[in-house]
């Protein structure tokens, strides 16, 4: 039996990774002649930003955003009114 290359295990992998998120955490300690001279800690937190805000994370990033949105389109608004379906000159009128 020949082994298989199975394409959805990617997608499976990213669905599963953007949905739940995943953490990345290392310590890395660099020592010469066994003496500790400088310490890392790394923490990398992977997944979709639906799952971030969930957990707390980009929470006031998003909240900044969607005000800026909320502005642009109030902005939006009032420069060319709540429906901007023009003035009916494309059909001829």
């Amino acid at each position: 039996m020949k082994p298989s290359k199975d394409e959805d295990a990617l997608v499976d992998l990213l669905d599963v990774v953007l949905r739940d998120g995943a953490i990345l955490r290392a310590d890395v300690i660099v020592t010469v002649a066994d003496v500790p001279l400088v310490g890392i800690k790394l923490s990398a937190a992977i997944a979709g930003m639906e799952t971030m805000t969930e957990y707390g994370l980009f929470s006031e990033w998003d909240a900044r955003r969607r005000a800026a949105a909320v502005d642009r389109r109030q902005y939006d608004d009032v420069e060319h009114g709540p429906l901007d379906v023009g003035d009916g000159s494309e059909n001829g009128e």
